[in-house]
């Protein structure tokens, strides 16, 4: 038998993942969609070839249900599926800093609930998804997860402990890759580079970094170590990033999307 899937709040991760599923091989007409605009539901309906419904039409017809709100919406889409969702339905969160606790507390007895959380690149399917399991979950629940998510890249298993910590690192991590790209692009115009030559040098030059990363099996030590001769231009940039204590400022920053994360699951809004 097939199984159903609904994707919650079809924003553009949750397009990204259903786009993805659907080069994957799975069918549209085992595909539902939920949008809180008519016409969005519509264009997805054109687009791909799936089925809008209700919030209550999808808990009570998919087998598993992937809620992609904002985390500050949860709290009310929950209250609207409560008593639709029977207790064998899996129930997936892409919910940024909410823990499967507040899903269970809110469903009934015995629910099925992972945690995912993905990143942007899903759009383009190098995604990095982290995938924990709450207190019913089984093995077989975490497989499901995973053969979803890696439609649109990678995936890993984690303790929801460590949750907080990838939500920093992969979550985030992304915008932290082009916060350095736009740096690096303004210090190229000012050493009298044109903005798009600049910006070709860079972004190549972070593809091959980052294919190094993947496919050497090296240290970055030992792969930046290659790149740094005695004397060079390297180790002068590198010293002048040591001056300016930019590992300090990014062990900071990461700290920062942690602690956030945390406040998020306790319901703090500021």
């Amino acid at each position: 038998m097939s199984q159903k899937v609904a994707v919650l709040g079809t924003g553009k991760i949750g397009e990204a993942l259903l786009s993805g599923m659907i080069r994957a091989g799975w069918a549209p007409a085992d595909l539902l969609v939920t949008a809180r605009r008519p016409e969005r539901a519509e264009e997805l309906r054109t687009r791909y070839g799936v089925t809008p419904v209700t919030n209550p039409e999808a808990a009570k017809t998919a087998d598993t249900l992937i809620l992609t709100v904002k985390p500050q919406d949860m709290g009310t889409l929950l209250d609207e599926l409560a008593p639709h969702v029977p207790a064998d339905r899996l129930v997936i969160s892409g919910a940024a800093g909410i823990p499967t606790s507040f899903f269970e507390e809110r469903l009934a007895t015995g629910t099925p609930v992972v945690r995912v959380m993905t990143n942007t690149p899903a759009l383009v399917d190098e995604a990095m998804s982290v995938i924990s399991a709450g207190t019913h979950a089984t093995a077989d629940h975490l497989a499901h997860t995973e053969e979803i998510f890696n439609a649109v890249g990678k995936t890993l298993r984690v303790p929801e402990s460590q949750q907080d910590a990838c939500t920093a690192l992969s979550g985030s991590g992304p915008a932290y890759f082009f916060y350095l790209v736009e740096a690096m692009t303004d210090a190229g115009i000012l050493l009298g580079l044109p903005r798009d030559k600049a910006h070709d040098l860079i972004v190549q030059s972070a593809i091959g970094a980052a294919t190094m990363l993947r496919d050497s099996g090296e240290h970055p030590v030992k792969l930046r170590e290659n790149v740094t001769s005695p004397a060079g231009t390297t180790i002068n940039a590198i010293r002048e990033l040591e001056n300016h204590g930019v590992r300090a400022a990014l062990i900071a920053a990461l700290e920062a999307a942690r602690d956030r994360s945390r406040a998020l699951a306790s319901g703090k809004k500021d």
